[in-house]
């Protein structure tokens, strides 16, 4: 991707749009659908596209020892079972860098179970091409970086995520972790600990349960419970933006434990945060879309029970 370019932008103002390819398209470095034993190790992905791996139903998958630097995301876990992801440095400002999902791309639910992600470092504002020869260079604005770059669960969540451990990993100037069940999926079992996180482009922690419910026969509503979070340390998150646990009226998020944090957030935040603002239970579940639902603390949330901050 040359910097300047925008996918969001405005041809008619003279803004440089980037196109990832024709409609309907979805490139990708590697793709995998219905595997067994695989094993990916030892190498490096520039410019992935749209997904640098993307893995769908696919059981005993390892990835390990990957650099990743490129346009979209990083790498997406679809429907997968007992994987296992570490050593790996992903950079990816415009998109997630490690997203778990559980699509109906099979034509039908699958659920994504049994996954670690350990000891990887995760960023979202290096110009790209710049992690894998080590020069790290920051994006200027003009580089048009989303800062994204975060491990994510969801938001294609047809089916569930369950027995999930998230350890010894690094955040550097991206979006923090976000869980998101918003089209029936059941979160839970999830345990996240020893995070560093510095220059956090949104929400550190973003937990939320939506009723998007993109998928067939009118899916009800899924439920997050029993998330663990110990040792996690964000510096210099912006201002903005805290962490934010939402739920839905009638549908309350269950069973959070945080534990061992300490954050820093910049200043500058808004007057008359939330004053009127609506739960957005259908949106499409980013930070930014539901700030104003919330107030301005480290930490936010609504509805939900049984929360233990420590």
């Amino acid at each position: 991707m040359n910097s300047g370019f925008e996918r969001f932008a405005n041809e008619v103002k003279g803004e440089k749009r980037y196109q990832d390819g024709g409609p309907g398209s979805g490139n990708k470095a590697i793709a995998l659908r219905d595997c067994r034993n695989v094993i990916l190790r030892d190498f490096s992905i520039l410019h992935g596209g749209h997904f640098g791996i993307l893995a769908t139903g696919v059981d005993n998958l390892t990835i390990d020892n990957l650099k990743i630097d490129t346009n979209r995301d990083g790498m997406d876990i679809d429907a997968c079972q007992n994987v296992r992801i570490a050593q790996c440095s992903v950079n990816s400002p415009w998109d997630d860098g490690i997203c778990l999902k559980a699509s109906y791309g099979l034509g039908k639910i699958r659920h994504c179970d049994n996954i670690t992600i350990s000891d990887c470092y995760l960023a979202g504002n290096f110009d790209e091409g710049t992690l894998l020869d080590a020069t790290f260079k920051r994006s200027a604005p003009e580089y048009k970086s989303y800062r994204t770059g975060r491990i994510k669960l969801g938001t294609e969540s047809n089916g569930d995520f369950k027995n999930i451990a998230i350890t010894n990993c690094v955040f550097d100037d991206c979006c923090g972790i976000a869980i998101e069940s918003v089209d029936g999926a059941h979160i839970e079992d999830v345990a996240i600990s020893n995070i560093t996180m510095r220059h956090v482009a949104n929400s550190p922690i973003f937990i939320r349960l939506g009723s998007r419910l993109r998928g067939p026969d009118n899916p009800p509503v899924g439920t997050i419970r029993r998330i663990g979070i110990d040792n996690l340390v964000a510096s210099d998150a912006r201002g903005s933006l805290g962490c934010i646990i939402s739920g839905i009226p009638g549908h309350p998020i269950e069973d959070i434990r945080i534990s061992n944090v300490r954050m820093v957030q910049q200043g500058a935040v808004r007057r008359n945060w939330g004053a009127g603002a609506a739960e957005k239970e259908s949106a499409y579940p980013e930070p930014g879309c539901l700030a104003t639902c919330h107030p301005t603390p480290s930490l936010s949330a609504t509805p939900k029970t049984s929360q233990w901050i420590t």
